[in-house]
């Protein structure tokens, strides 16, 4: 994958798909064929870049180019196709369902775009990134480390939470700020039942798109003790670094 014929053949791969695939599925001769090299494609996707849950939604939605009795075949269904071409109009008010899809409409134009309205850059602060329009734009890398100070005792120590967690779990807490919110109110809790009242730092420095290390969490600030808010900036993250995702 670190060759330059590797790059250009994904690159060219992915242009000449994207050009051909629609047109194969939409044509009945081929549409088999571009639905096996859809399949191809996404998993592939899935497995070397790691690109969530799209390419699985991608497959899904190819299976509309085919007919219900296609899919019933292929599939071994049981279920009865429904082939008669029926109007049936609601008798409610139609303007229910329109407010109700306008409103949706409206929810899902806003998602994408709430990051401008929240202080920094998404690249850097992770806010506003989910649920958007953002994918492949950036990798990120972190180094974690998280210690907790026992009130009582007044004892700062380091805490083991990679015990806690899963590999891909690991990976992601260490440079998005929602998932260490979720992580600090675990830990508090967890050292409650044991019966220490603890207070929670993060220590995380990222580094952007393969360049250096930035500090990007403030250490001195508990964040268990915070409360977390999606629309708006958490104080708790350093701003952006000048020229912080170029090596």
């Amino acid at each position: 994958m670190q060759q330059k014929w590797a790059h250009y053949t994904l690159a060219y791969f992915g242009i000449i798909f994207d050009l051909v695939v629609i047109p194969m599925l939409l044509y009945k001769k081929t549409r088999l064929l571009g639905f096996y090299l859809s399949l191809f494609f996404h998993l592939f996707n899935s497995i070397v870049f790691q690109v969530g849950i799209f390419p699985y939604m991608s497959i899904a939605f190819a299976l509309f180019f085919f007919t219900s009795e296609t899919i019933q075949k292929r599939f071994k269904l049981k279920k009865e196709i429904y082939i008669k071409n029926e109007w049936v109009y609601p008798k409610h008010n139609k303007n229910i369902p329109i407010g109700i899809f306008l409103l949706y409409f409206v929810i899902q134009l806003g998602l994408p775009l709430r990051h401008w309205a929240i202080k920094d850059d998404v690249l850097w602060t992770e806010e506003g990134h989910r649920m958007s329009w953002r994918m492949m734009l950036r990798s990120k890398k972190g180094v974690l480390k998280i210690y907790t100070l026992n009130q009582e005792t007044g004892e700062k120590s380091r805490y083991d939470y990679k015990k806690m967690l899963s590999s891909k779990q690991k990976r992601s807490v260490a440079t998005k700020p929602d998932l260490m919110w979720q992580l600090a109110q675990k830990i508090k809790d967890q050292e409650k039942k044991a019966g220490n009242d603890v207070k929670v730092f993060f220590n995380s420095k990222v580094s952007v798109n393969g360049g250096p290390y930035f500090q990007f969490t403030n250490d001195t600030i508990d964040i268990a003790s915070l409360d977390w808010n999606p629309i708006k900036h958490s104080n708790w993250l350093f701003s952006s670094p000048k020229d912080y995702h170029r090596k």
